[in-house]
């Protein structure tokens, strides 16, 4: 079994069939994994994990889960690959793809990643961009299922900055049947781009401005941190832009009564989410993070088929 692309760059790259089948194989491996229990599918592969970013849960959970499938990690820093600087993207993924089976990449140049990938001979993953973040959410997909039995028809509200992770849940949206709302501050919407595929693709997703008037009756309520790396110097005008679309109690209250509560960390408490929502009896923060291990386990698995 494996998947009908070579890489995983982006949601919408893949069929709705596909992206099912990486989800069904995460909840298969999951009880197995969390057992030690996991047959080693992959043995003697090497999976090399790139990053231009510092990272605690992309680098320990695609790291962890090609060790359980019986392969090895290699962690490389961009200083060490100089791509597109001291070397050619289309050299590194050249040589890269003589020395490893497939290659995970952290990086903030969307850009260098589609050239990476349409280079190399071995399958590429987007671990994160400045453009797409779709690891995170086929995790946050599988977690979402987990609680409330399935995506379908549930409406999913962003509130926050229309950043990496908004583009990929409105890309999300083109490939699962549930309605996606963004609130965010004026000037903060996702990718012009993106938005226009997905109405294209007849994508059910808005945005709005007004955050009370987006929780109400969700089902999925998500936060991110107003500012991330690369972003320190606009630190205190975002703060006061979003401080509007802070996640509290309050906020929650319009929401549907069986509403869960997603994060995709680090969190900086106090700001975009209190502690009474992160840490509430809605919350599932941390089974959250813990899914990106089980997601991408199945995606480097089927790739690597």
């Amino acid at each position: 079994m494996s998947l009908g692309q070579k890489d995983f760059l982006s949601i919408p790259q893949h069929t709705p069939a596909d992206l099912r089948r990486i989800l069904d194989l995460a909840k298969q491996q999951k009880p197995l994994a969390r057992r030690h229990e996991l047959p080693h599918s992959h043995p003697n592969r090497t999976l090399a994990c790139v990053f231009a970013k510092p990272s605690l849960r992309t680098r320990v959970s695609f790291e962890t889960a090609m060790m359980q499938l019986g392969g090895n990690s290699l962690f490389i820093t961009d200083k060490e690959i100089g791509m597109g600087v001291r070397e050619s993207v289309h050299d590194v993924a050249k040589v890269m793809s003589r020395f490893v089976d497939a290659i995970m990449i952290r990086w903030f140049d969307h850009g260098e990643v589609v050239e990476l990938a349409r280079h190399a001979d071995v399958p590429v993953i987007n671990g994160l961009t400045d453009l797409l973040h779709p690891c995170q959410v086929m995790g946050d997909i599988l977690t979402v299922e987990e609680h409330l039995g399935t995506i379908e028809n549930k409406t999913v509200v962003m509130v926050g900055d229309g950043n990496n992770l908004a583009n990929s849940w409105i890309n999300a949206a083109r490939r699962f049947p549930f309605n996606f709302v963004l609130a965010c501050p004026p000037g903060y919407e996702p990718d012009q781009g993106i938005m226009d595929a997905a109405e294209q693709d007849g994508a059910s997703f808005c945005i709005t401005h007004d955050p009370q008037e987006a929780v109400e009756g969700a089902h999925v309520i998500y936060s991110d941190a107003f500012y991330s790396m690369g972003q320190e110097a606009e630190a205190v005008k975002r703060r006061a832009d979003f401080a509007p679309y802070q996640i509290t109690a309050g906020l929650l209250a319009a929401a549907d009564p069986k509403h869960i509560v997603m994060h995709c960390l680090p969190a900086h408490r106090g700001e975009e989410i209190t502690d009474e929502v992160m840490d509430g009896p809605h919350s599932v923060v941390f089974d959250e993070a813990e899914n990106r291990q089980h997601a991408q386990r199945a995606i480097i698995a089927l790739l690597m088929a």
